[in-house]
């Protein structure tokens, strides 16, 4: 039987081992190492936030739910190898983790804005604390000790990078029973992901500004860097 990584471009066959690993370290390593309060990102001035988490975050993933890492592993299996064959491995890699990055930026500075809509200074204080109600106190201390975990600010980059290097390939979306153009299809996923971000629905746990972030900071890269599509792609 051949390998499911044995036609694939190097960069994605290794983001794709490296989250397996990390996904199963989370669990085998669980009584020993919290890999979630470790290698997740938190709030910038949260005393749980260390520097190292703006890289770690992209491979962690929800312990609790499997379909998180299931779907983000299989955009990246679906997207990644074509993206990277198009503008090679290299400048893919730095694609992939400026993205990843990206997303975690927009996601802070958003937090940021909460934060200081809560009690008028973008870091917690003992006097803005004490001087501000009750659920703006309980906001704070949520947002501070919240983790942000996965790779779907790289993913959404990935998505974005596809959809403007590949606009007329077909995709078969769960649910529609004909195929749709990429140009269709991500746009409007992004334009889903901005009206989830702004409404805030109760019990909805999904960082949508980081998704943002990532597709935000995807599109630029392609911008910047003058990525065109292959001329042998039909």
């Amino acid at each position: 039987m051949q390998s499911p990584f044995a036609n694939m471009p190097p960069v994605v066959k290794n983001l794709l081992i490296v989250n397996i690993i990390f996904y199963i370290a989370t669990f085998a390593l669980k009584s020993v190492f919290s890999m979630v309060g470790y290698m997740s990102a938190f709030y910038f001035n949260s005393p749980l936030f260390h520097p190292w988490q703006v890289i770690t975050y992209m491979f962690m993933h929800d312990p609790n739910s499997i379909m998180h890492i299931l779907f983000n592993m299989f955009a990246l299996y679906s997207f990644g190898p074509m993206l990277e064959y198009a503008m090679g491995s290299k400048k893919f890699f730095n694609f992939y983790f400026i993205a990843g990055i990206g997303g975690l930026v927009l996601h802070q500075l958003v937090q940021g804005l909460e934060v200081h809509n809560a009690i008028g200074s973008f870091i917690m204080t003992n006097e803005n604390m004490s001087a501000a109600s009750y659920d703006a106190v309980m906001k704070v201390k949520d947002i501070y000790g919240t983790p942000i975990l996965g790779a779907s600010g790289a993913i959404f980059g990935v998505l974005v990078g596809f959809g403007m290097l590949f606009p007329n390939l077909e995709m078969m979306i769960m649910f529609i029973p004909v195929p749709i153009k990429a140009k269709y299809i991500i746009p409007v996923y992004v334009v889903l992901e901005l009206f989830m971000g702004v409404k805030q629905f109760s019990g909805d746990s999904v960082a949508h500004f980081a998704h943002l972030g990532g597709a935000l900071f995807g599109f630029l890269l392609i911008k910047l860097w003058g990525v065109k599509r292959p001329n042998n792609f039909y």
